[in-house]
């Protein structure tokens, strides 16, 4: 459920700022990205882009830009 999946990530960031912890994560959810202190994009298993501290708008866009043009390929 969202109330716990926000916890959860809370928790982690705490343990990152407050522990110094690293905290590796793989998630397809831009808002759960966004607690992040960089974003990498990985396709067709490569890195293809990354981001510092961005929100869940900025991640969710920069996930459409690199995912459109493998949609474009594919209907074509």
């Amino acid at each position: 459920d969202t109330t716990t999946a926000a916890e959860v990530l809370a928790l982690l960031r705490n343990a990152v700022d407050a522990l110094g912890a690293t905290v590796v994560m793989v998630t397809h959810d831009p808002a759960a990205a966004a607690y992040a202190d960089r974003v990498l994009f990985l396709a067709d298993g490569e890195i293809a882009d990354s981001l510092p501290r961005a929100t869940a708008t900025e991640i969710a866009s920069r996930m459409t830009a690199l995912t459109a043009p493998a949609f474009a390929r594919a209907a074509a």
